[in-house]
């Protein structure tokens, strides 16, 4: 059975804790963080273990999940350089350190696994995008992504997509929570109770986002609702004419480009 090492239990480490401990035994599941209370709170909660620092956490693991800001990354690396072994695979989630960049950091040929998750995650219906290359065992890549897989679905991607890709899935659940608020202050501006329009919006969001995933393509899904001479065409004229379409392309680029040093 694997051992995982989480250094970093952010919200983002946090969160892959919480999926892994639905599919492996938690004790297998060792957390470090800077900030020991909050390591200790998550591993309280989930029944993993704690180590005393990065390097013990370390030594100890079959994967390494870096959950640590980009700016830490090579400090994090070089405090437990000296006790990594052969066949131990590196994980990471920080934006912009190619897989490369992190084994060269590793000072060795370990397997490097780089993945890009998103907030949603944090209630299993994550997007991950991940990538990984020769150094990774077809059978490590897929025991890493059996036992994640309670934190939702997982796309493989080339590298160099890594930074349009997350404009998408990354950035997106900002954009979409825009829109939902949008829909439930316009529920509320016709007279809908707050916290029923916000319901209304954000289960319609996440029922069309199931037909979305179940091979609808969003034409079609726009037009079944739009009945000719009805009220929801009218609507879609509304935003047609606000630009949305534009608008929602111009925060993807905008996203993308400043991932990129646009």
């Amino acid at each position: 059975m694997a051992v995982y090492a989480i250094i970093g239990t952010g919200n983002m480490g946090g969160a892959l804790a919480k999926g892994l401990c639905k599919n492996v035994n938690p004790d297998q599941v060792i957390l470090f963080n800077r900030t020991p209370e909050k390591a200790l709170r998550l591993a309280e909660a989930l029944g993993c273990r704690v180590a005393a620092s990065a390097k013990d956490a370390a030594r100890q693991a079959d994967y390494i999940l870096l959950g640590v800001k980009p700016y830490l990354m090579a400090a994090v690396i070089e405090g437990f350089r000296q006790e990594l072994r052969a066949g131990q695979t590196l994980v990471s989630m920080a934006p912009g350190f190619t897989m490369d960049d992190v084994r060269k950091m590793s000072g060795d040929d370990h397997p490097v696994i780089r993945i890009m998750p998103n907030t949603p995650v944090a209630v299993g219906a994550g997007m991950t995008l991940y990538a990984s290359d020769s150094y990774v065992p077809r059978d490590v890549l897929d025991t890493f992504l059996r036992d994640l897989s309670a934190c939702g679905r997982f796309a493989e991607m080339d590298e160099h997509l890594f930074e349009a890709g997350s404009a998408v899935s990354g950035c997106g659940p900002a954009f979409a929570a825009l829109f939902m608020e949008a829909l439930a202050d316009g529920g509320v501006a016709c007279g809908l109770p707050r916290a029923k329009a916000l319901e209304l919006a954000a289960q319609m969001m996440a029922g069309t986002a199931q037909l979305a995933l179940s091979g609808i393509h969003p034409g079609p899904l726009k037009d079944q609702v739009c009945s000719p001479g009805g009220t929801t065409i009218q609507g879609v004229r509304a935003l047609e004419k606000g630009g949305l379409r534009s608008a929602v392309m111009e925060a993807v680029i905008a996203a993308y480009e400043k991932s990129v040093g646009k």
